[in-house]
């Protein structure tokens, strides 16, 4: 069982099918959460804002990508108060801290503020991405995970159940990794996260898991330590 993880969530994995946001997604996913830290494991989580606005989108409706990353960074937040009500709602005691500075709205990030949260046992919500343009919620998840000395990043993704030689849907004859190194996917080119997150990863010796939130449960047997997904560490 890890203690502390970081949870890596994709905007889009929020989404309905005809709205930014699914109710019961973030009623199942604040259930898991609650389920997790009975149990005794220390959460943060970081999302994206892809069900909303990512930079690259504005950039293709013609706007400078530095204003677009800044436009995917507050859709982050957003993203990051309607988990906060989520859970909330669960009885789960929960702070948002972001790395763009709003007081009105949540905590700006202060590294040893965010782990005594969690020793309290609150759940930590880290919206803003970095602050800063031209780096992924990826890299953002990469930073704070490492900042906050996780045993892992879980990253939840959205009906993918681990990382596939090629895209799953598209070809039939793709291979499942059960576990891979960081110098796998830069080598393979495997499209799991950014260079830069991946480097990051690297230089901290960081263990991800990478496996499917849309079955029920998963989350709580990621946490538990349960080989699900694909692992993905440091070579020897």
């Amino acid at each position: 069982m890890y203690k502390r993880v970081l949870l890596k969530l994709s905007g889009e994995a929020l989404a309905g099918k005809d709205s930014t946001f699914d109710s019961d997604v973030l009623h199942d996913l604040a259930k898991e959460i609650r389920e997790v830290q009975g149990k005794g494991v220390e959460v943060a989580v970081v999302v994206g804002g892809g069900n909303i606005i990512r930079g690259k989108m504005a950039v293709e409706l013609g706007m400078d990508r530095t204003q677009g990353d800044h436009m995917g960074m507050l859709a982050t937040i957003i993203n990051a108060l309607a988990i906060q009500a989520a859970l909330e709602a669960e009885g789960v005691d929960t702070r948002v801290q972001t790395a763009i500075n709003m007081p009105e709205v949540a905590e700006p990030f202060i590294e040893r503020r965010a782990v005594r949260h969690l020793e309290k046992g609150r759940v930590v919500i880290f919206g803003g991405g970095t602050g800063l343009p031209f780096f992924s919620t990826d890299t953002a998840a990469a930073l704070r995970a490492s900042e906050i000395k996780a045993d892992a990043i879980l990253m939840a993704k959205n009906g993918v159940d681990g990382v596939y030689s090629a895209d799953p849907k598209k070809d039939p004859d793709a291979k499942r990794f059960d576990t891979l190194t960081y110098m796998d996917l830069l080598e393979k080119n495997l499209q799991v996260m950014d260079s830069t997150a991946t480097s990051l990863c690297m230089d901290n010796n960081m263990t991800i898991m990478v496996f499917n939130m849309n079955e029920k449960g998963n989350i709580v047997r990621a946490c538990m330590g349960e080989k699900i997904g694909t692992i993905i560490k440091k070579g020897e």
